[in-house]
Parts: C-alpha cells; structure tokens; sequence
C-alpha cells in the first residue's frame, strides 16, 4: 500500500485537490480516465467571486483572471429586451475577488501547470472502490487493484467512487433544466453578463475572452431543450438582438455547439470510512448560480487542511461533510428558490423580478462571500 491520497479524476475537482494537498506536504496520485490530449468543444466556465478565492489560496487566481474576462455587471432582461434590473457585480464581491469568465479549458490548462505531473496517471479508468480495514482498494478498469490510505471521488456527476459511499440516489434532473445548449460564438456586442428569459427559453450570453461570448440556452420552465439544434431558432426567434445573431452562429458551427443533459446529486452522505466524494460526485447542482467549480475548489481546500491537520485519517470524511454540508445546502436551495421563480407565468415572473430578483441575487451569494 502506498501512503499517497488517491485522487481519482483529474478535472477542476481532483487537480485543486492535488495542488492544495501538494501545499501542504501530503502526497497524492491522481487518476483520470481520458488521455492528457483530448478533443473536446472548449465552453465557458463562470467563475463568481468565491470561486476566484479560492483559486487564489491555491496560488492561481490571476492567471485565471488574466486568461478571461472580469464580470463586472449583470443585467436580467425579458424577452422584449427591456432591463428588469442589473447588480454591479464588480461591487458585491469586492476585495474577495472577481467574478470572471474563462475557457474550461484554460482554467484546466493553468491547474495542470502548477500538480506535478508525475502524479497524474491518465487514460487510467477507476471500476470501484472498496473500503478494508485501515485503507482502501481501488480497482482498475483493466483489472489492475491497489490499496490507497484514502480515497477521494472527484470524478464527477457519473461517479464510479460514489456507490461506494452512497447507495440513494444516482443523477435526477436539474428543477430549472433537464438539458441545455451551450456554445462559444464571436460577440455580437454583449458587454456584461446578460440573459434574456422568455415565456419559452432563456439565454445567458457572458463575454469569455475579446472576441467571443459563452452562451447558455435552456428552457424557461422546467423541461428539457430538444435535442435538435432547430429547438434553438425556434424558441429566440422573436428575441432582439443579439440573441438571434448569436444563435445563427451557433447554428453555422455545428461542430461547437453541445447539448447534454442538465443533471444533480441529492445523497444523505458523502463519505464511508476512508473514502469522501467532493465536487459533483458529491453535490452536482443546477448552473443556476454557478457554483459548480467554485463549490468543488472550496471542497479541495478544506478536505486538504483536514488530511494535513490529522494524522489519523479514519474520520477526516465525517467533518470534511459537517464542515462543507450547510454551504452546498444553501446553494441547492437558493438554486430551487430561482427555478421556481424562473417557473412561474411569465407575466407574474416579469412582474416580480424588478423587485424580487435583486433580492434573491443577495440572498444566494451573501452567504457565499463568508470565507470557509
């Protein structure tokens, strides 16, 4: 048995992991499945202030900023275009970073440079974990087996770590979405972050670098967007500009438009002896707030302070999870308190969201201002 944490995927989740365990001494490997080099549509992350916080404790916050584009402001409008209200975003998060729109791939790239990469093994796929007395044995896709003193699940929404922890629940649809579109298209013009709702389809557009805009295309109400890209002209095809130049951008790339499934995890617990998940293998949640990278880095830090505090590691996952539950709670139910707004008649919603918005808006990421 080697004396290194197992990390097992290496996307935001389990390559902070290793950078934050790295400064602190405590040795890791990290397993991912696909190779080094991949293929894949390069989409926009939206990283809120706390998420730039803590990329900052892990000494990278402003390559990040560097590589994308501050938010500065937020504007809701409804399907006319009409202004329903902004918050300046630059202001909200003060001192505690910028919200900021980068490339996956970038923020990826820059977590890459600083985890050693001899303790990355890729193209190395994970088919169970299974709890023993004092450690853990991970058993490899291709038959390989190893024991590890602790295990961490950090590969995603479809965990193969998780059933090892949590045997309630696998992946439910997201209340506000079952799936989306998303894209990069050079920018029409947008300047700030900007979603446009309508009675059928909503569309977030945030600029990502100088020349391109991230965009996020779902239903308005629940449901699912059709998996056929014409779901896209159809439903914004009476929105203004630039809604519809972006779509028809979308529309004449093919190849970088993505649909996919838009999926949560509701389990009662996120650790079993020597094995804890953190990031969407533990608390995948709805895009609404964006919390998903920034929830999953918070993990890494603080599941890293508590396996270089103890030297026992037996109970790190039962206070990593009393320590990190009521954050993840908070956001799953700020993020079910907008998909119900977001639900109701459009002309109720369009009535209340001058008013209600900015308060719901404060009411989700006030209490994520708070350092860990």
């Amino acid at each position: 048995m080697t004396d290194s944490v197992l990390v097992v995927g290496g996307g935001i989740a389990g390559l902070g992991l290793a950078r934050a365990l790295f400064m602190r001494g405590v040795p890791s490997t990290v397993l991912e499945r696909r190779p080094a080099v991949e293929s894949v549509v390069d989409l926009g992350l939206n990283l809120p202030g706390n998420a730039i916080r803590a990329l900052r404790a892990l000494g990278v916050a402003d390559e990040v900023v560097r590589a994308g584009v501050p938010v500065q402001r937020r504007e809701y409008r409804d399907q006319s275009g009409r202004l329903m209200f902004a918050v300046d975003e630059a202001a909200f998060w003060g001192e505690i970073g910028p919200s900021v729109c980068v490339r996956r791939s970038a923020l990826l790239r820059i977590l890459r440079t600083v985890v050693v990469p001899q303790s990355v093994r890729w193209e190395c796929a994970v088919a169970r974990a299974v709890p023993l007395d004092g450690a853990v044995r991970v058993e490899h896709a291709s038959g390989l087996v190893e024991e590890h003193p602790f295990v961490v699940g950090a590969d995603g929404i479809h965990s193969a770590i998780r059933p090892a922890v949590a045997d309630d629940g696998g992946v439910c649809p997201s209340t506000m979405t079952a799936a989306s579109w998303r894209f990069v298209v050079p920018n029409p013009g947008v300047e700030c972050w900007t979603v446009w709702s309508g009675a059928s389809g909503t569309l977030l557009l945030i600029p990502v670098d100088e020349r391109h805009v991230y965009g996020y295309a779902s239903p308005t109400r629940g449901g699912a967007a059709d998996a056929d890209p014409d779901w896209l002209t159809a439903t914004f095809d009476s929105f203004p500009e630039p809604v519809r130049a972006v779509v028809a951008a979308a529309r004449a790339d093919p190849d970088g438009l993505y649909h996919s499934p838009v999926g949560e995890i509701h389990v009662r617990r996120w650790s079993r002896d020597r094995i804890t998940l953190v990031g969407d293998a533990a608390h995948a949640i709805g895009p609404v707030w964006a919390q998903g990278a920034a929830l999953a880095l918070e993990d890494a830090l603080v599941l890293a302070g508590l396996l270089s505090e103890r030297s026992d590691w037996a109970g790190v996952g039962t206070e990593f999870e009393r320590l990190r539950r009521p954050r993840v709670n908070h956001v799953h139910a700020a993020t079910e308190r907008m998909s119900r707004l977001a639900g109701m008649p459009v002309w109720m919603r369009d009535l209340a969201t001058p008013w209600v918005g900015p308060r719901t808006y404060r009411a989700a990421y006030g209490p994520l201002r708070r350092r860990l």
